[in-house]
């Protein structure tokens, strides 16, 4: 009689790390025969495994493989259930029983390799994972353990690797994109130190440390340090227009404009910096210079970020209305930023009562209240979902007021 294998989806807790869900289905092999009572019992520790019953699971699979010593599928199942118990000698067993019966047995080797890696044997994990991958190129959860492993093994360039196999197969994986950050991470960190320790007087590295002052928002910090990138390669394309950017972002727009100024100097072609110089030129009010500089920008570059917004701003200054009728309702079809989107439609509103377009005009003001007020409701929730995470007691709602502009 053939038996139905169903076995239940498997996770390998280990440090918030789970294996993918993995359901076996498969059919007894036609020359193993199961007696019926075999087969029922079977059946009956499947049924325990996806309860969570893991000791009758045990014991059920283990009457079953001494009922039917060839019996691959079981000898699998024991060993899942010998690796949720902890007792990973025996789920190795178990493993390289069911592998010595059916090499190409689909998760077997995945598992074996999760238990040698829980071990610390990773050599023996990775050798394991590698058949499965080999056998199984599509399995996202073997290309994730071998990426796992590799990190363990401290080799994240390999780890790399692996997981962007994984994330291509599964590309919305938290387990697999989490992983996926490590390594990257680890494959920049380590990049960057060879670079310090090959040149520590290098450019690049005061560049280096800019930039994560940047990511951190010490902008003035990251101003220090590009200006000693600066003062190592003064003519290094890009670094006057991250200057600027930095100055811009520190409130010093008179800087701001200095550095993407020399930036344009140093290379003509730097669409971001003329980009940039042309919403400076709108802050200042300068309509005709910033409706010049954003669509020479947007001719070398079509499609830059906020441009509809930006280029509808600067024909406002100009009372160019209809013009900016047109892109300001561009950017409320496009934009994706929740504060650029709320202010194109204020904008808009303005437009439409500047053309006596006066139900527009409340219709765009009603639409811009409804999103100003959304947002900060969500913002409300967030920072509310934060402090619960942060003291469980907290079950009452707070008033923490609008999201600032």
């Amino acid at each position: 009689m053939s038996a139905k294998l169903h076995v239940r989806s498997s996770r390998v807790p280990l440090a918030g790390l789970s294996v993918a869900a993995l359901v076996l289905c498969a059919i007894t092999p036609s020359h193993a025969q199961v007696e019926p009572e075999t087969s029922a019992k079977f059946r009956e520790a499947s049924e325990a495994m996806r309860s969570g019953d893991l000791e009758s699971a045990g014991d059920g699979f283990l009457a079953v493989v001494r009922a039917a010593p060839s019996f691959a599928e079981a000898h699998f199942n024991l060993g899942l259930v010998r690796e949720e118990q902890g007792r990973l000698d025996e789920a190795v067993a178990s493993f390289e029983k069911a592998l010595t019966l059916k090499p190409r047995l689909h998760g077997a080797n995945l598992f074996l390799g999760v238990a040698r890696y829980k071990q610390n044997h990773f050599d023996q994990a990775l050798a394991a994972v590698r058949k499965e991958t080999a056998a199984y190129p599509k399995d996202a959860a073997a290309w994730m353990w071998e990426g796992v492993i590799q990190l363990a093994m401290d080799r994240p360039e390999d780890a790399a690797a692996s997981l962007d196999k994984a994330a291509s197969l599964a590309p919305d994986n938290v387990d697999v994109l989490y992983h996926r950050g490590q390594a990257h991470l680890l494959v920049s960190k380590n990049s960057y130190g060879r670079m310090f320790k090959a040149d520590p007087k290098s450019w690049r590295v005061r560049q280096v440390l800019a930039e994560a002052n940047a990511d951190a928002e010490r902008h003035l910090d990251a101003i220090a340090e590009y200006q000693e990138a600066i003062k190592l390669a003064p003519t290094q394309p890009g670094l006057h227009e991250e200057l600027g950017s930095e100055f811009r972002n520190a409130g010093k727009p008179q800087e701001a404009e200095a550095a993407f100024e020399r930036e344009l100097e140093i290379d003509p072609y730097n669409v971001l910096a003329r980009y940039k110089l042309g919403v400076l030129a709108i802050e200042r009010n300068d309509g005709a210079r910033a409706k010049e500089l954003i669509e020479a920008a947007l001719r070398q570059k079509p499609g830059l970020r906020h441009s509809d917004y930006n280029l509808g701003r600067a024909e406002m200054l100009l009372n160019q209305d209809e013009s900016a009728l047109k892109h300001l309702l561009q950017a409320t079809t496009t934009e994706t930023d929740p504060e650029v989107l709320e202010q194109s439609w204020f904008q808009l509103g303005i437009v439409y009562r500047r053309l006596r377009r006066m139900t527009e005009a409340q219709q765009a003001i009603a639409t811009f209240q409804r999103l100003k007020s959304e947002e900060a409701e969500k913002s409300q929730e967030q920072l509310k979902r934060f402090k619960v995470q942060q003291d469980p007691e907290v079950a009452q709602p707070t008033d923490t007021g609008s999201k600032p502009e």
